[in-house]
Order: C-alpha cells, then sequence, then structure tokens
C-alpha cells in the first residue's frame, strides 16, 4: 500500500552527520518551568521568575565566589579510613570508593582559598552528593586545617554547610567533629578574624549543632531547610502540630537565629561588601 511507503525523500540527514541532544542541556524546575542550563548557569543556578535556588555543590560555589573562579585547593587528596570496620548493605570502604567514583570527589567537603573582588577569603564547601554531605573524620579534619589557614594568614573564612547530619559509618568518631572544628571556630574569634556562615539547603543535625551555627554571621540562602532533627521527628515528640515554614530559613531568621538572608544572584557582592565593612 502507497502510504505505507516513502515516494519523496526530499533532503534526507546521511546518518553518521546525525547529532544527539547531550545529556543536561535543559534544566526543569519543580513547578514544570524549562531553561537551558547556560541560562540558569549565567543566573547562580537561581530559575528567573520564580526564584528558585537550585541545590548546587562545591564547584558551581567556588565558580560563583572566587575572581576568574581562580582558588587554590587545600588537603585536594584526603580520604575516609575505615577505623571502625563499618558494614551495612556493603563495607564502607567499598561505598566510599563509589561514590568517590561517581562525583568526581573525594569527600564531603572541599576547602580552599582565594579573592573574592580582590579580598582575601578561605572557603569551606560541603557537597550533599557525597553521601547526604554527611560528616565525618575526613570533614571535620578538613574544615579544621581550614580555619588553621585563616588563622595563619589572618584571612576570613566562610563556610558553606549542605549536610544531613553525622555520617554514621563512623558513629562517635564522626560526633567528635562537632567538638573538634568549634574548639578551632573559638580560636578563630579570639584572633578576631571574621567568619561568615551561609547555611544552604538542607543544613541539618550534627553540622547544624557545631559549626554551621557559630558564625560571626549566620546567613543562608531563601527557602534552606535548617533545623536538627527532620519536622516528622520532632512533630512524633512533642505530639503537637508545627507552624507553617516550620525551619525554613525564613522561619529561623524571624525567630532570631539568622542575620540576614542572601540571595545567590548578589551572594559574591553581599560577602564583600560585609567584608569590607569589617576591615
Amino acid at each position: 500500500m502507497p502510504w505505507f511507503k516513502r515516494t519523496d525523500k526530499g533532503i534526507l540527514t546521511p546518518t553518521e552527520s546525525k547529532r544527539e541532544v547531550p545529556d543536561g542541556l535543559w534544566f526543569k524546575s519543580p513547578s514544570g518551568k524549562i531553561i537551558h542550563t547556560r541560562e540558569l548557569k549565567n543566573n547562580a543556578y537561581v530559575v528567573p521568575e520564580e526564584d528558585l535556588h537550585v541545590k548546587i555543590g562545591s564547584e558551581e560555589y567556588f565558580e560563583i565566589l572566587f575572581d576568574n573562579n581562580q582558588f587554590t585547593e587545600l588537603d585536594v587528596n584526603m580520604e575516609s579510613g575505615d577505623p571502625l570496620k563499618f558494614v551495612d548493605t556493603k563495607p564502607y570502604p567499598k561505598r566510599i570508593k563509589e561514590t568517590q567514583s561517581k562525583t568526581q570527589l573525594k569527600d564531603a567537603v572541599r576547602t580552599a582559598y582565594g579573592k573574592i573582588n580582590g579580598l582575601d577569603l578561605c572557603v569551606a564547601c560541603m557537597d550533599f552528593t557525597f553521601i547526604g554531605g554527611s560528616m565525618g573524620s575526613v570533614v571535620g579534619e578538613k574544615i579544621a586545617r581550614a580555619i588553621n589557614h585563616s588563622l595563619i594568614t589572618k584571612t576570613p573564612f566562610l563556610m558553606i554547610s549542605r549536610s544531613g547530619g553525622a555520617r554514621m559509618m563512623e558513629a562517635g568518631l564522626s560526633l567528635m567533629q562537632m567538638a573538634k572544628t568549634s574548639a578551632r571556630l573559638a580560636l578563630l574569634d579570639e584572633a578576631k578574624t571574621p567568619y561568615i556562615s551561609l547555611l544552604t539547603d538542607p543544613t541539618t543535625g550534627g553540622v547544624t549543632a557545631s559549626y554551621a551555627m557559630l558564625g560571626d554571621f549566620n546567613v543562608a540562602e531563601p527557602g534552606a531547610l535548617i533545623g536538627f532533627a527532620g519536622p516528622r521527628v520532632i512533630r512524633e515528640t512533642i505530639g503537637k502540630d508545627l507552624p507553617k515554614g516550620f525551619q525554613s530559613a525564613e522561619f529561623v531568621q524571624e525567630h532570631g537565629f539568622l542575620d540576614f538572608i542572601i540571595d545567590r544572584r548578589s551572594l559574591k557582592q553581599r560577602l564583600s561588601t560585609l567584608l569590607r565593612m569589617l576591615q
């Protein structure tokens, strides 16, 4: 039957010349808005019109903050051991290696120093894609060493937190990082070196209970989830319904635990302005 046959071929593209659309070319927001990833990147990974702050990691934050994306990374090759010989569904070292291969990260935090609008700044930034941004021995040690760098060089310190809390595979060793990082921050305070803590979505658990809330200035991105335990756990514990927007950055600021909320598109300018004021 002729309608199943192609009688007029017209101009055909040779098979070898066809190209596939690359992955990740478009981003779809939860509300359904489609945006080109190049436009999203140029807008500091904030969806225009919606002002939705897309969750990003250290690579993107370093690019946003450091002048010309130029920085020196600290303790690049530090990675976790297996002191407790932890085994859940798989051995801990195997999970670490698989996550490293998948994320191209050594652990859940990267630390670096460079310039932000011409001002010296040391930054520690957490990566949620690495086992939920969980705080283990490497995370605590790298943050402590970054604080030491700030102490020695008298450079302001910025902590960008995004974490589900302590890393269960390291148990008590993970919880010890709360005390270690808090003690180093106390030294930073004695040295009168500024510490700015930026809380992003989500910041929870032992991270919230330690270094994330100890800044000279505690700031957050719009809509970030900030808390110690999750809303469901708290609701079941106290037996009451929680207020609307509970644990959002706006709610936390309203109740006095944040100094201000910063739109990511103005993050670099706002931080550099603050640092100049502190000088």
